[in-house]
């Protein structure tokens, strides 16, 4: 049998109305199944990518618990292991996987908020006496908050300030002991972060660390290491913290996709609904789909969906290029890629929200898929908010700008417009042409779209 229906079997029977520990459970069994490995996403990225969609396919059913769970798993925790970890490290995993061990990704802190998770507080400060690292939560803000999973990991990959001999060299990820036959490492304290509206199979922790011992080994150290007391950078030019973003990209595809095959699935479940649905009129009974604006909804709700799939799906095969052979991505792939989370995500939101409109008291209904329609909330900040992604659109093309005032005519005009505020009235003036700000960055979308996709429909 192919991946695709092994897999298919495998999910099918997964719940989402289950407690913390029952949902991880069903996650520890997927993980010993060895049918998706956690090195997949660099060996095999198709595989990686498909897994996800097919999980997609029940969040109308399930919400977005397991799959905020299995993307933590696979992409955020092993895929950050396998962005920054040597050899050593990298080879850990195997052995993580067949015994079903779990692991958190803590990045995001109280302070810096969700949608601007690379702001990092959190210190891990070496002991040269112990020849370990010392892991604090200095204050309330630097607390890790919406840990997907925190509640139920064995291990977790954190991410924190390292500091060497009094001096501060960025976040650093570690990967370390989170639970020890199940009860917390001595020092982290977890708490859950409350009732949401969907999702609620899924532990979500805030974690504080209070003078966590954490083993030299536990640094991940592809790009760096501690010798003899002192900070070694082992590749010139290359940061941690920017491979450690690398999960960023293919974090966005997938997200984007799983909100575009939400979309697809509730409009496929829909449509089966409304043929089967009969409704009075004067010349005889007839389905609720021949209602015009209804009929025309499914037909562009189709062709839009499809379409922005084919546009990630180009950008998923180019990322799996650079995926195997752990290449940077290029500049144009990054951006494609932020544009295709955009476009796939809002797309997703539109085409169903216009849907919630036009079926009446069906989508008030439980089990239909409309309750679970907070799923896209969830893939509209994850791996990186719309909002924060157009505005890094619309400042880079400003610095484009700044040095040719040539390209796309309306993108020169907009940037002229916020360059004469800004001269005005100051670095402020771009916070109050925010709407001048997104409708750049609206139109740069527009841009790179069509070059990727120039017949598509987004």
């Amino acid at each position: 049998m192919s991946f695709a229906t092994d897999w298919q079997k495998a999910v099918q029977d997964i719940r989402g109305d289950l407690s913390f520990d029952d949902n991880a459970n069903q996650l520890r069994k997927l993980l010993r199944s060895g049918l998706l490995t956690l090195t997949d996403l660099r060996d095999d990225p198709e595989k990686f990518f498909l897994a996800h969609r097919i999980l997609a396919e029940r969040a109308p059913m399930l919400g977005p618990g397991f799959w905020i769970r299995f993307t933590v798993q696979y992409n955020l925790f092993a895929g950050t292991v396998l962005a920054i970890g040597d050899d050593e490290q990298v080879a850990q995993l195997a052995s993580m996987q067949a015994g079903g061990l779990l692991g958190c990704f803590a990045l995001t802190e109280k302070l810096a908020g969700v949608s601007s998770g690379m702001v990092v507080q959190t210190t891990a400060t070496y002991d040269a006496a112990g020849d370990c690292f010392a892991l604090n939560s200095p204050t309330a803000g630097a607390e890790k908050n919406w840990i997907s999973q925190g509640a139920t990991a064995d291990k977790a990959v954190v991410i924190a300030d390292l500091r060497v001999g009094g001096k501060s060299y960025g976040a650093h990820g570690f990967l370390m002991d989170f639970r020890k036959g199940g009860k917390l490492v001595d020092g982290i304290e977890v708490g859950d972060m409350g009732r949401k509206t969907v999702g609620n199979d899924l532990d979500n922790a805030w974690i504080r660390f209070k003078n966590v011992t954490v083993a030299k080994s536990a640094l991940l150290r592809k790009y760096c290491d501690v010798v003899d007391g002192q900070y070694v950078a082992k590749k010139k030019g290359i940061r941690p913290i920017e491979m450690i973003g690398q999960r960023l990209f293919s974090g966005r595809i997938a997200v984007a996709q799983a909100a575009v095959t939400f979309a697809q699935q509730l409009v496929k479940m829909t449509e089966q609904y409304s043929d089967n649905k009969a409704c009075w009129t004067p010349g005889g009974d007839a389905p609720l789909s021949n209602v015009p604006q209804l009929r025309g909804l499914y037909k562009v709700a189709h062709q839009r969906l499809s379409d922005v799939m084919s546009f990630l799906q180009t950008l998923e095969l180019k990322l799996g290029e650079c995926l195997r052979s752990s290449a940077i991505p290029p500049t144009e792939l990054v951006e494609a890629i932020a544009v295709g989370k955009v476009k796939g995500v809002e797309t997703a939101i539109d085409v169903c929200f216009q849907l919630k409109q036009e079926v009446g008291s069906y989508a008030l209904m439980g089990d239909t898929g409309f309750e679970q329609m907070d799923f896209l909330q969830c893939c509209k900040f994850a791996e990186g908010d719309s909002r924060i992604l157009m505005q890094k659109m619309a400042r880079d093309r400003m610095r484009a700008f700044n040095k040719s005032r040539t390209g796309d005519p309306k993108e020169v005009e907009l940037c002229a417009k916020l360059a004469a505020a800004m001269s005005a009235r100051g670095e402020g003036a771009w916070d109050e042409e925010w709407q001048t700000v997104y409708e750049l960055a609206g139109v740069v979308c527009d841009r790179v779209a069509g070059k990727w996709a120039p017949s598509a429909r987004l």
